[in-house]
């Protein structure tokens, strides 16, 4: 029995944008990665079997309990523990019990969960969780002591708890450092049900026993792992380009003949003109003839012509075969920092969790910052921008809040380059995916992809031309695809780069010449 069964599902936005249009599909048990360009519509798809959005059409089915990880959590810092693990009721009702003033109300609330507090903090404690308190005290912690990662584990904790059958997770990797990715890739490799994984984390992707691609509208499933899928796909674009140089090839040898066929139609029509002006045969034979040539003519010429037609039906179905990716042109400022010049310097300076750090940043220097989710990263890059580096400069935060969320895309580059003519603001959206009137789209109707693909727009696009670029966590809901290009243009960078991320393989290919981890006593090379 299938765990997803999708029929004729279709989904448009209030603005009349179309997601999908009679989709089909059918997800079958084990762990799947759900793949496919930003804006393919992978978050909306969840979305869509969890229920928290309605299908124009169609229906979805899901097979046993659902447990619905999303990419942004939007959990109030105030809130307990407990309250997001959805325990907080029972708790209370549990604790009136053991003190002797429980009503009947609070055995219903409770049911069989006796052991809820117990489970829970078992959890925290397998997601990594458990150093934040002891014991029960755990569930009492509020949302402002944690991390954006420890969010991520204890979001994904609420859900385990609930004892799926269907885990969908949304970018379940995002903001989470080394060790707490280990563990979320031992969960879900231990996890027994139906896992749906969308991400750009090529690690977890690996650990799929199924990749399903997003495209066009339409799902598509490949057996095996992230590595299987990508060779499949380059076999597939193989054969299509081989498939287009053959369909070029007739369509030529098509049109070739088509030529040769038209002259030699008319050469047959000038002598069968002079033969009938010489009047060389009885009239009613040169007419029939004539009739005869005139029939052949045009067999031939149709023939011709469906030949052509056909080659370059061929060809169109070839190119439609072959992938042309919309994917970003990073165009980075050409700001080019002197070795040796003074970017920006800490000495002996306390955070507020902790550490004591000495920092300092000369010229074209690539550095990064790992450690563990909550030691302090974000707080450190806070403490940076606190005095004003020596260089014009420019921060991506985590939670990419930099925007007028009432404000489009286009509005929210042009304050930041007040200087800038409309048309080059156009002409650079564009090569972040903000073509036309997806440049006029409020900055709160984006998805998390979009978001951050406007983000550095509005950072690199700037007035004037950051000669810092101070990244967090750059690589969270980026296409692999456009990854790919983000990587290329820092690596091509000139000026200096601060960048938090977890993503070694991203740090490697930008080329960081120093990578230090924040601890608890502070920076360690």
């Amino acid at each position: 029995m299938a765990d997803i069964c999708l029929s004729d599902l279709s989904f448009t936005w209030p603005d009349g944008t179309p997601v999908f249009d009679g989709l089909d599909a059918v997800l079958t048990a084990g762990h799947i990665g759900l793949v496919g360009a930003n804006g393919a519509g992978k978050s909306t798809l969840l979305r869509l079997v969890a229920r928290d959005l309605l299908p124009a059409r169609g229906s979805i089915t899901v097979t046993g309990q659902l447990g619905y990880l999303r990419q942004d959590l939007g959990l109030a810092v105030g809130r307990r523990v407990d309250e997001v693990l959805g325990i907080a009721g029972i708790r209370k009702a549990l604790h009136r019990i053991e003190s002797g003033s429980g009503a009947d109300t609070d055995f219903e609330v409770v049911g069989t969960q006796w052991d809820i507090e117990e489970r829970a903090v078992v959890m925290l404690g397998r997601l990594g969780l458990g150093y934040l308190a002891d014991g029960a005290q755990q569930l009492d912690r509020r949302l402002a002591t944690l991390s954006g990662g420890e969010t991520v584990l204890l979001g994904l904790g609420a859900q385990l708890l609930t004892e799926p059958d269907v885990l969908l997770l949304d970018e379940p990797t995002n903001n989470l450092d080394r060790a707490a990715r280990a563990r979320l890739y031992e969960v879900v490799a231990q996890f027994t049900g139906t896992v749906v994984v969308v991400g750009h984390d090529r690690d977890l992707l690996e650990r799929m026993d199924t990749i399903a691609e997003l495209r066009g509208g339409a799902l598509r499933v490949f057996g095996g792992n992230y590595s299987d899928y990508e060779r499949a796909v380059e076999q597939e674009q193989e054969t299509a380009r081989a498939a287009i140089r053959e369909a070029r090839s007739d369509v030529r040898k098509q049109s070739r003949e088509l030529v040769q066929a038209r002259i030699k139609l008319d050469r047959r029509q000038r002598y069968g003109r002079k033969m009938f002006e010489n009047k060389r045969e009885p009239k009613i034979i040169m007419g029939q003839r004539k009739r005869q040539a005139q029939v052949a003519a045009g067999k031939l010429r149709n023939n011709h012509l469906e030949k052509v037609e056909d080659a370059e039906e061929r060809l169109d179905q070839a190119e439609e075969m072959l992938r042309d990716d919309r994917e970003i042109r990073v165009d980075l400022p050409g700001t080019r920092l002197h070795p040796g010049q003074e970017v920006f310097e800490l000495d002996g300076v306390e955070l507020a969790n902790g550490p004591v750090v000495s920092l300092a940043v000369r010229g074209p220097e690539r550095l990064a910052i790992t450690g563990r989710n909550g030691v302090g990263k974000t707080t450190l890059l806070r403490r940076i921008t606190a005095e004003p580096p020596r260089v014009p400069w420019r921060l991506l935060p985590q939670r990419l809040d930099i925007f007028d969320e009432h404000r489009t895309v286009y509005d929210n580059v042009a304050d930041a380059a007040p200087h800038a003519a409309p048309e080059r603001i156009r002409a650079q959206l564009a090569r972040f995916l903000f073509r036309g009137a997806a440049a006029d789209v409020p900055a709160a109707a984006l998805s998390g992809g979009e978001r951050l693909r406007a983000a550095l727009a509005v950072l690199l696009l700037a007035d004037p031309a950051p000669g810092l670029l101070i990244l967090d966590e750059p690589t969270n809901n980026l296409d692999l695809v456009s990854l790919g290009h983000l990587t290329q243009a820092l690596a091509a960078y000139r000026g200096a780069l601060l960048v938090v991320s977890h993503e070694q393989r991203f740090l490697d290919e930008i080329g960081v010449t120093r990578q230090l981890e924040l601890t608890p006593a502070g920076l360690v090379e």
